[in-house]
This record gives structure tokens, sequence and C-alpha cells, in this order.
């Protein structure tokens, strides 16, 4: 997600699964090509799988930032088709290029021999006054036949016309029927479900009719959900027990990056909703937000905040 997803919220996700795919917050073409590429690009080696999300519609442009991710290391090359910011529909990227299938597929196709890693798409299900039987089918096909390897679907419209960004996320009404009727007739491409999936058990549930699902939001404002995706999903065990030996495992890391000159709330941003339902969560919340500002914060501070908080999940940790 834009301005949140960074390297240090991946950091902090990772801790909690090993085996959830975790994508960078949208990056245009332009700042990877001119701009600082250790800053934008760099990403901690524990991050893996990580994949790297573009926003551009310009073929060449895209398949060079494609091959500068490729080099970087990333797992994966994703290009959004679904993100209905103003900044990015001023650039000519994100959903508005749902009204052009036929460019996303050579964009497709140019990062495609660019890049041996897997490259994506997300999208939405159309746009505007679109049909989304024929707009969503159109697109898939489109990129499907261009070389796509998997399609990420925001089950809903996105309104350039009428509403916000903000808006975009909740009022167009999902329609999950729609992107299950996608992988009927693609069966043999994977199909991976976003938008407004709120828990693992629904996740659950929408893994009995297409291939994956992407946790946004949810994932972001409720982090402790991810310490249950391994056990629930995958089979396999949490790499932590709770969320506080997820932050003494984050320690090391966050006194790394402050050697290097980086603020702490940088980091600690990212773990307001870590405590969600548990009694002293708005009192770690707080602690956190009056101190961690402060120049010359250090980790004491975040041990300081934890201090504040009951040792034990969030009673809804099993919803």
């Amino acid at each position: 997600m834009m301005d949140w997803t960074d390297r240090h919220c991946r950091v902090f996700h990772r801790l909690m699964t090993r085996r959830a795919r975790l994508y960078t917050e949208m990056l245009t073409t332009g700042a990877i090509i001119h701009g600082d590429r250790a800053r934008l690009l760099g990403f901690d080696a524990s991050e893996h799988p990580v994949a790297l999300q573009l926003g551009g519609s310009d073929p060449r442009d895209l398949a060079t930032a494609a091959k500068i991710g490729g080099d970087f290391g990333y797992d994966e090359i994703n290009l959004n088709v679904g993100c209905p910011s103003d900044r990015v529909k001023d650039g000519r990227f994100g959903a508005c290029l749902m009204a052009e299938p036929a460019l996303v597929a050579a964009c497709i196709d140019a990062m495609k021999r660019a890049v041996k890693i897997p490259v994506t798409v997300k999208c939405r299900i159309g746009i505007d006054d679109q049909d989304p039987e024929i707009a969503l089918d159109a697109l898939a096909r489109g990129v499907i036949a261009a070389g796509a390897d998997a399609l990420i679907v925001h089950a809903r419209k996105a309104w350039l016309n009428g509403l916000s960004p903000k808006q975009n996320r909740d009022i167009p009404p999902l329609d999950y029927d729609r992107v299950y009727r996608l992988k009927a007739v693609l069966p043999d491409v994977p199909i991976i479900i976003n938008g407004g999936i709120a828990s693992l058990g629904e996740a659950k549930a929408h893994l009995l009719r297409v291939d994956g699902v992407m946790l946004g939001r949810a994932a972001y404002q409720e982090p402790w959900r991810l310490l249950a995706a391994d056990p629930e999903l995958f089979g396999e065990a949490a790499p932590h027990a709770g969320m506080k030996d997820v932050f003494e495992a984050m320690v090391p890391y966050i006194e790394d990056q402050l050697a290097q000159g980086v603020r702490l709330h940088s980091m600690t941003r990212h773990f307001v909703g870590a405590f969600h339902g548990v009694p002293g969560a708005r009192a770690f919340r707080r602690h956190l937000a009056e101190n961690g500002v402060r120049p010359g914060a250090g980790v004491n501070v975040l041990r300081d905040a934890m201090a504040l908080v009951e040792d034990r999940a969030p009673a809804s940790m099993a919803a």
C-alpha cells in the first residue's frame, strides 16, 4: 500500500509469517529509473519472498524498471492496474489503465522479456461505467496471452470520476463472484482475490474457489492476524508465539536502523495495531506516539510501551 508497506513494515510482517508473500508499496518507473535506487528498492534479506510493485504505462520504462528490480533480488514484479489515487490517474497508470487493456498487455510483454522472475498484474474488476464481465475478461486474457504469471483482482470497481481514493476502498460494492467466474474460465491461471477480506477465516473460504488471497488493510491495521497465517494456511508453526516475542525479534533490526540514522518513528508507526483488543493497547499506542517521535528516541521507547500491555493474544485471534 502506498506510503505504508515500506521496508520497515515488511520486516515486521515477515517476523509473523515465513510463508506469506510480501509486496512493496507501488513505485513509479520514473522514481526507479531516475531516483535513489538504494533508498527506494533496498530491502532486508529476511523479507523473501517479496514482490516489487510498479506503476507505469510505458512498456520500455516498465521493462527497465523491472530489470532493475530483478537485479536487486526481488522474487516477483507486479504491475499495478488497480490503484485509484489521483496521483496515479494523472500519471496515466494504476486503475485508469483498465480502459487500455492492449497497452497493459504490451507492458507485460516488455516486462516478461526483461526479467526471468514472475511478472504479475493487480487490477480491479472494472472502472466507472465499464461492464465488469467484459472489462475484466479483456484485461485478463490480454495479459495472460502476453505472459503474465498470475492475476490479482481487487473484487470491486474503481470509480475514477466521482469518488475519492479513500471512498474507492469501501463504496463500490464487492463482487467476489466475478473473480470466481474469472477463475472458472481460466482454470490454469493463478488467480488471487483481494478486497475487504478481514480475517484468515474469510481467506480460507476464498481459497476454496481461487488460488490465493491478498490481505491489505486487515494485515496492516491488525498485524497480529499474521501470526496465524502459517499454522492456518500452510500447516506450519508460526515464527513466534506472540506479539511481544515478535518485537523482541525486531529489536536487532531496529537498533541497526537507528545506527544508520533512521528515526524510531519511521519504524514504530507500523506497530500501532499490534495489540488490538488486548488490555493496555491504547497505552501502548499513546506511548509510541508521544515518545517515538522525539529526537534521539531509542529502542527503550518500544520496550517501555510493551510493558504497558498484557502478555496475551487478542480476544479475536481465531476470527
